[in-house]
């Protein structure tokens, strides 16, 4: 563009508009693996039940009979196995996606995973890569119990050589998804089954979100809430209450447990000098408890009180519904703790406004409208 001779200044460029479509999570997820099969005939989709009318959630339908049966595979139960041979077509020049359609059945590739995948790049000086992407889902619904609703994020955490993603919103669920693809390291993606149901402006088209970086979803003044995945939602229900309440909650969406974008999360505490982390894993030992430590050691002066943390007790994940309702962290959960983080004394008024959020369905189902795969 020529320069305004007046003052020799170029104006800014203009560019389309970003088109925008509404896509629930589901529909997000399925247009990433679409896309990034059309673009990159090297990438493959192999897991347990993705070629099933099913599709995995709806997130894998129509994606064999689009690109066929040699890059759309169903797998046998043999994880560690198929692991290992994923890991050998990623270091052998192929982009595999594995899909788990419960985190609980990574558990049974956990050698592969981390005696392999994680510390190739390592092993041998940077000079091989593994460009695998593994997809889990998480989280409770229709009484799974023990074995098929745990939230694992911080065991993959631990494992250098890992990146652990956890997207909530449909956008960066695509944008996310896109970017892990294109990745030279092995990518933890973790879905919680309940951001399927939900809805969002999506960008058409191909793009992709960068991995390890939070994202602000509320303004506040008074205590940053720091979540992970579907705590990302609860909390964002709770920050009306607590604003009627009188407390401005900064609303952090992590996006990504491995990196841990601490930064943003310092930024935030700066300016509150309150936190709260809320996270879908076990207490001890968890995500939350890490997020909080770093801050407190890098931000200590911003913090006015001790901070917090909302996460899943140290048992494992009920079936029954009674125990469920105990179980489970809650907007309501979640805004308690918020005030008491900040010192405020929970009397008949507070009480009256956390009785408003308490959920009317069972507590392992936080959309009735969502019915699932069966």
């Amino acid at each position: 563009m020529a320069a305004n001779p007046a003052t020799g200044i170029s104006p800014l460029p203009t560019y389309p508009p970003v088109a925008l479509r509404e896509q629930n999570g589901t529909e997000a997820i399925n247009d990433a693996l679409t896309l990034c099969l059309q673009r990159d005939p090297t990438t493959l989709l192999i897991g347990e039940g993705v070629p099933d009318p099913k599709g995995i959630f709806g997130t894998t339908s129509g994606l064999r009979q689009r690109f066929g049966p040699q890059r759309v595979l169903d797998m046998p139960l043999a994880e560690n196995a198929l692991t290992g041979i994923c890991i050998g077509a990623a270091i052998s020049g192929l982009r595999p996606i594995m899909v788990h359609q419960r985190i609980d059945f990574a558990l049974l590739a956990m050698d592969q995973l981390i005696n392999n995948a994680a510390k190739w790049r390592y092993m041998f000086g940077g000079q091989a890569q593994v460009p695998l992407v593994v997809r889990c889902i998480v989280g409770r619904g229709w009484g799974q119990g023990p074995q098929h609703a745990q939230s694992l994020q911080s065991l993959f955490a631990h494992i250098p050589g890992l990146k652990v993603v956890m997207p909530v919103f449909p956008d960066d669920a695509k944008g996310m998804l896109c970017a892990a693809v294109v990745a030279d390291d092995p990518v933890i993606f973790i879905e919680h089954r309940w951001i399927h149901p939900l809805r969002g402006n999506v960008p058409a088209g191909y793009f992709e979100t960068p991995l390890g970086k939070a994202r602000r979803r509320r303004k506040g003044t008074d205590i940053t809430i720091a979540a992970f995945s579907h705590m990302t939602i609860e909390t964002l229900n709770a920050a009306p209450a607590l604003a009627r309440l009188g407390i401005e909650a900064e609303v952090i969406d992590m996006r990504s447990v491995s990196p841990l974008d601490v930064p943003a999360v310092l930024r935030s505490v700066a300016k509150t000098g309150h936190l709260l982390v809320a996270d879908t894993g076990h207490q001890s030992f968890g995500v939350a408890a890490e997020l909080i430590a770093r801050v407190t050691r890098q931000g200590f002066d911003y913090l006015r009180a001790a901070p917090a943390s909302i996460a899943l007790p140290d048992l494992p994940c009920p079936t029954a519904h009674a125990w469920a309702g105990h179980y489970y962290p809650t907007a309501a959960s979640i805004a308690e703790q918020a005030l008491r983080v900040c010192g405020i004394h929970i009397g008949e008024a507070q009480r009256r406004e956390l009785g408003t959020l308490q959920a009317t369905t069972p507590a392992d189902i936080p959309n009735p409208e969502y019915r699932g795969p069966f």
